[in-house]
């Protein structure tokens, strides 16, 4: 099929994901934050790692585990050095690591993700293709996506996917959400 013109975005991560769990500082459920700090513990030939999180409220922390008794000749001498060195960027990049968190079983706070499009701002025309990358499939909702993208109210994107003049697509797959705009909306 072809089209019109053919656009795509990037949906990127600003920080860190947030964690809910129970507060033994608070006494409850509370959010907790990347501190940007690593714990190494070396014990005879076997190390543990951890990225520090510490409760917005009172500062309890938390230890999310990275590597668990695993042998120090089994990790580069850069990534050592970048753990002990808290490392601000390498803490980030843990920090956004999806499945560091589901290994840990933590509970991301899914309502507090900070994030940007990068992309080319457009006014779009009937025939133009969308295709909105999500290579860390944060949960966003489509309509507050598109919103964002075609400068319009979310309900106004709704509006326009029932009456059929965009057409929306998901590719679960390839982290991947595609728009078909199909008549003109503005």
């Amino acid at each position: 099929m072809g089209y019109l013109r053919k656009f795509e975005y990037k949906i990127m991560q600003k920080d860190s994901y947030k964690i809910i769990r129970n507060c033994s500082g608070c006494g409850c459920k509370a959010t907790y934050i990347n501190t940007n700090k690593f714990r190494v513990n070396a014990n005879g030939k076997y190390l543990d790692v951890w990225l520090i999180y510490h409760c917005e409220k009172c500062k309890y922390t938390y230890n999310l585990s990275i590597y668990e008794r695993i042998k120090v000749t089994d990790i580069s001498k850069i990534e050592y050095e970048k753990f002990l060195m808290n490392d601000l960027q390498f803490a980030l990049d843990y920090g956004k690591d999806k499945q560091l968190f589901l290994k840990n079983k933590a509970d991301i706070d899914w309502a507090s993700i900070d994030y940007y499009i990068v992309g080319d701002d457009m006014n779009f025309k009937k025939g133009d293709y969308i295709a909105i990358y999500n290579p860390q499939q944060l949960k966003i909702r489509t309509d507050r996506l598109l919103a964002n993208i075609l400068h319009i109210p979310r309900s106004k994107v709704k509006l326009l996917e029932r009456d059929g003049t965009i057409e929306i697509m998901y590719n679960c797959f390839e982290g991947k959400i595609e728009i078909l705009i199909k008549e003109e909306f503005i």
